[in-house]
């Protein structure tokens, strides 16, 4: 540290001397001599840094270049073929002698066809049920032993299936029971309506031809099993 001291003390002495002298000389003098200081410390870190790298003494692979050649093909030349001889001409069409025979009477009986008069293919009558569904015993009703019936009345289609169901009447009490007194009640309602819309009928039959057929009645009975 003194040998330090010993040598940039005569230096710190010319720069306090020179800074009360003019303070703007003194600070341009020490930046100069700084940036000259630190240029000839970066060029010689980087020759150092050259030095330190070592030869490159990777081989390099020389490039290869493929010579020119023919291909030889395997398909000699193929002769192309012989035109086609020309066509014959069109064969004449033997004469047929139409005239008719002389003296010869061909007399063919013409067939005769034979129906049956036996009516239309689809017979006349009236509507016949061909499915019939059981409905669906409501819970309500269930839980609280009631029973009864509904009558509902719908539209049976040209195909036999069913449209435009209407409730007509919906009795609550004991239809195994003639003293019984019925009272009105809705509790089956949806169920008989539910039911009714599943049924499929043969359709009535006028002329031949499928008719609908409006307003028919049904009658759905609500009875439970005894225990």
């Amino acid at each position: 540290m003194d040998a330090l001291g010993n040598i940039f003390y005569p230096l710190k002495s010319l720069y306090i001397r020179l800074f009360e002298f003019n303070k703007f000389l003194a600070v341009f003098i020490l930046s100069a001599t700084t940036t000259f200081f630190l240029f000839v410390l970066m060029v010689a870190l980087i020759s150092l840094g050259d030095d330190a790298l070592e030869e490159d003494k990777s081989v390099k692979l020389a490039d290869i270049v493929m010579p020119e050649r023919d291909i030889d093909t395997f398909v000699d030349d193929v002769d192309k073929p012989d035109e086609p001889e020309e066509q014959p001409e069109d064969i004449a069409q033997p004469e047929l002698d139409l005239q008719p025979t002389q003296g010869l009477e061909v007399n063919l009986s013409k067939p005769k066809a034979k129906f049956a008069a036996s009516g239309t293919f689809f017979r006349d009558g009236e509507y016949i049920p061909l499915f019939k569904i059981q409905p669906v015993y409501p819970r309500r009703a269930q839980e609280r032993g009631v029973q009864g019936y509904a009558i509902v009345k719908f539209t049976i289609t040209e195909s036999g299936t069913i449209e435009d169901v209407e409730m007509v009447e919906g009795k609550c009490g004991d239809p195994r029971d003639p003293s019984t007194v019925f009272r009105d009640c809705s509790i089956f309602n949806s169920a008989s309506t539910r039911a009714a819309l599943k049924l499929k009928y043969k359709p009535k039959i006028i002329d031949g031809r499928a008719v609908p057929v409006e307003d028919v009645p049904h009658r759905f009975t609500f009875i439970m099993d005894d225990a």
